[in-house]
């Protein structure tokens, strides 16, 4: 037959849109056209594919090639159709029955040798391929990672020749058999590491209890950076459907298959990183370190020290759960259901208030240090905590009962509370959620309205209060929420007038 098609997937964000490839085979003088608005690396794949045809035994049509990859409005990059070209130039030379590419679906770049090589997001594409109801054709280094979209039936590969004598019915491939990725499960900082603190540390128990934004506060070797550290350890290991998402974006942003079992990230930019560095960007739009934090924590020291419109980017995935890129080309959606944790000190060098008294900063430069934070941004933040240092003792005993194992035990028993009850944690409760499960007695409502009234906190404010109270709640295991757990989470916000 002329014309042969073979399905494929290309790689949009963390999504794996549909390819098909068709190749047509024609008299006249011997060319190869590559249409559908193929990227560089795809247009150099017509050398590559004809040298690995080649180099295999095969014959390779002295004809016109006319090969188009659709949808022909969608960006095509990357050498992972590289085995769906050869394929179809092969099928429609009749060197292969093209009747048996119906089912399949292929992702593989091809060495001059005819080897293939590994690609990246496969794990998108399988899942995609599976809900498709097609096998998927893929390198023997993919073909543990395509395995984890459980039912899906995966062949492996390491040669243009194994596929080919597969589909010639010569030496047909078994569908591979999963061997299980690691679980790896690496030791966490423990939480007794942590000397004093004991306000901090509860601070992160009821941050991790609850999913909430947290906000560390104080002058330089308090121990923030050691706090923020331990917050990972203490979050409830990941669900199947959740490490399914962190591995598919890790799938997408990393350049070699995975290996292992995703664990919750935590993710720590460096101040200097741009906006698109973290919320993503670029020509063709790659994850930002929100979206690489996804279902896990993203920590930003020095919090004043990032550029105040990098930080504003923050506002609407803090609400949302992901961020929207959207180029003249095409819009991507990426993921960014993340837990912040932020640090700053409390003026510019950082010893404001210390006994010492070193501080010599003045009142300008210290509000123009803190109105680098905008108020809608730490309006988003649920928890504000002051980390005030603590006395020198090089040997202090580490407390038993503030181990991360003691911690996450009650933090996996509050997550269970609130999964059994509203299905997700209380920081993403909605304002029918907060009416339905953060129900106050009448005249403890009163009292919340006029402490806000008298703070001048905000609606948002108000209501991320009642979040917090809930999380108080549940970590108590109470049914209602109290005037100690209003009280506790107001102690959480500063006011208005405190900048």
């Amino acid at each position: 037959m002329s014309l042969a098609i073979v399905h494929s997937r290309a790689q949009l964000g963390v999504e794996a849109p549909a390819v098909t490839v068709e190749a047509h085979l024609a008299n006249g003088l011997p060319s190869l056209a590559l249409v559908g608005l193929p990227e560089t690396a795809v247009k150099e794949s017509k050398d590559r594919v004809r040298s690995a045809i080649l180099t295999s035994g095969f014959d390779f049509p002295a004809r016109r090639i006319t090969l188009n990859l659709a949808p022909a409005d969608l960006p095509k990059d990357g050498g992972r159709f590289d085995l769906a070209i050869a394929l179809g130039i092969l099928a429609a030379g009749g060197q292969v029955p093209g009747d048996r590419l119906d089912g399949l679906e292929c992702l593989g770049e091809l060495a001059l040798s005819g080897a293939l090589r590994p690609v990246q997001g496969v794990l998108p594409a399988a899942l995609a391929a599976r809900k498709a109801g097609r096998a998927l054709l893929v390198p023997r280094a993919n073909a543990e990672e395509a395995s984890l979209a459980s039912g899906l039936v995966v062949y492996a590969a390491d040669h243009l020749l194994e596929v080919a004598a597969h589909f010639n019915g010569v030496t047909p491939l078994e569908p591979f058999q999963a061997q299980g990725l690691l679980r790896q499960e690496l030791p966490y900082p423990d939480l007794a590491d942590v000397q004093g603190q004991a306000a901090a540390k509860r601070g992160l128990l009821v941050a991790a209890a609850g999913a909430h934004n947290l906000l560390f506060s104080g002058p330089p070797g308090t121990g923030k950076t050691l706090l923020a550290s331990r917050l990972p350890g203490l979050l409830p290991p990941l669900q199947e459907q959740e490490a399914l998402e962190v591995a598919a974006i890790h799938s997408v942003a990393s350049q070699s298959p995975l290996e292992h079992w995703p664990q919750r990230p935590f993710r720590q930019p460096h101040h200097s990183a741009s906006g698109p560095a973290l919320v993503g960007g670029g020509s063709r739009p790659r994850p930002g370190e929100i979206t690489l934090a996804h279902q896990g924590v993203l920590f930003l020291d020095e919090l004043p020290e990032f550029d105040r419109k990098v930080l504003e980017v923050l506002r609407e995935p803090l609400e949302s759960g992901h961020i929207v890129i959207a180029r003249a080309r095409d819009k991507v959606k990426f993921p960014a259901r993340f837990q912040l944790v932020a640090a700053m000190n409390p003026c510019p060098c950082g010893y404001l208030g210390d006994p010492s008294g070193r501080c010599r900063c003045s009142p300008d430069q210290i509000q123009r240090y803190r109105g680098k934070l905008s108020g809608p941004l730490l309006d988003r933040i649920d928890l504000h905590l002051t980390v005030a240092r603590e006395a020198t003792a090089l040997n202090a005993p580490q407390a038993g009962s503030e181990t991360t194992a003691a911690v996450a035990v009650q933090v996996a028993e509050a997550r269970r509370i609130q999964l059994a009850r509203q299905g997700c944690a209380n920081a993403f409760l909605d304002l029918s959620g907060l009416r339905q499960h953060c129900h106050l007695q009448p005249e403890d409502q009163r009292w919340l309205e006029r402490a806000c009234e008298r703070l001048g906190l905000s609606l948002r404010a108000a209501h991320r209060i009642l979040k917090v109270a809930r999380t108080l709640a549940d970590l108590e295991r109470a049914e209602s929420i109290g005037r100690g757990h209003l009280a506790e989470a107001l102690q959480y916000r500063p006011s208005s007038q405190s900048g």
